[in-house]
């Protein structure tokens, strides 16, 4: 995002009650840090981020005074001193510092295994606005996620406690990336929203991160979602992602497209390249062919496949499919709050 106010490009410090806090935003969102420290004498200030960041990285750990004087800040340690100037903070934007209302909370580690297992499913093209965010559909026992880019969709369950009336909002997922890489799967992990403002809040011990909302309708999911499947297969995640991989070197010269052959104990992954060459693997498997169908072959981006189990962290994975022009079923048999489905691939015979 191109920054569209001078101050955007800065930091905001605020110290006051031996507290020191940190925040920045580009109007979509922000992100607010805290720290303690020992403060003599409060003070707010806005510089930029860019000069800040290069000298607190190359300076030695070790304490670090900070100095406000009308728009500038110096910079001290022991055997360093630098004046920044900065900006006046009456033009730093208004963010949110707190929970909010109607707070939720929910383990992290639980929240953030839900991001990973939907995150990859998100679409990145932005005429399709909606698709760029995951849905977050908060009931009044159960969080349901879900993305979609057209071509695949993850849904992920959890148990919680949490609102009254059914509430489906659309959080960016550069926003759900954020809050992965800044929380620790030790904490506890709280969001609130609020309808008025359009926007989420999430916090954490010290951190505040709020974004604004997608606006705009989630396509209707469930109606993809299979009703029935005639054949089931559950092989050894692990087994199947290596043989994924070793199809995809071929499969790069074809439009990343590889067959599935369906057998009686087994599943054969295949990829064919005019440019490259060819292979076959067979992976171990039970199979339970409800029609007795012959010569099952269905075809899939190995991308989309190498994505889900890259993100699975199960021993095993079951796979359901009733014909190969309809979407397959992905789904962890030790989580029944867990769904991927994928398009396949239409093939000549």
């Amino acid at each position: 995002m191109k920054v569209q106010l001078p101050v955007l490009a800065n930091v905001y410090l605020k110290a006051n009650n031996n507290r020191l806090t940190m925040s920045a935003t580009n109007l979509e969102m922000s992100v607010s840090i805290g720290m303690g420290g020992k403060i003599t004498e409060g003070g707010e200030i806005t510089i930029p981020v860019r000069i800040i960041n290069d000298i607190v990285n190359n300076l030695p750990l070790g304490q670090i005074q900070l100095e406000s004087e009308k728009e500038s800040l110096k910079i001290k340690t022991q055997d360093f001193e630098s004046y920044v100037l900065g900006m006046n903070p009456s033009d730093f934007p208004i963010i949110p510092y707190n929970i909010g209302s109607n707070e939720i909370k929910l383990p992290s580690k639980d929240l953030l295994s839900a991001f990973n297992l939907v995150l990859f499913s998100v679409s990145n093209d932005e005429t399709r606005p909606t698709l760029t965010g995951v849905l977050m559909i908060i009931k009044e026992n159960e969080l349901v996620l879900v993305a979609t880019d057209g071509f695949r969709l993850s849904q992920k369950k959890l148990k919680l406690k949490g609102l009254k009336d059914e509430v489906k909002i659309i959080v960016p997922k550069n926003v759900l990336s954020e809050i992965t890489r800044l929380v620790s799967k030790e904490e506890m992990l709280s969001f609130s929203y609020k309808k008025t403002d359009k926007q989420i809040v999430f916090g954490m011990p010290n951190i505040i991160v709020a974004s604004r909302l997608i606006e705009g309708e989630f396509p209707d999911f469930e109606r993809i979602i299979p009703k029935e499947t005639k054949i089931k297969i559950s092989l050894d995640r692990e087994e199947f992602l290596r043989s994924v991989k070793l199809a995809s070197v071929f499969a790069k010269d074809a439009a990343n497209v590889i067959k599935l052959k369906v057998n009686k104990d087994n599943i054969e992954v295949s990829a064919e390249s005019a440019r490259s060459g060819s292979q076959k693997a067979k992976v171990e498997a039970k199979v339970v062919n409800e029609d007795n169908t012959k010569d099952f072959v269905i075809a899939y981006n190995c991308r989309f496949i190498e994505d889900l189990l890259n993100s699975m962290e199960s021993d095993d994975l079951l796979m359901e499919f009733s014909d190969a022009n309809a979407p397959g079923l992905f789904l962890n048999e030790k989580d029944q709050n867990f769904m991927h489905i994928i398009m396949p691939v239409r093939i000549q015979d």
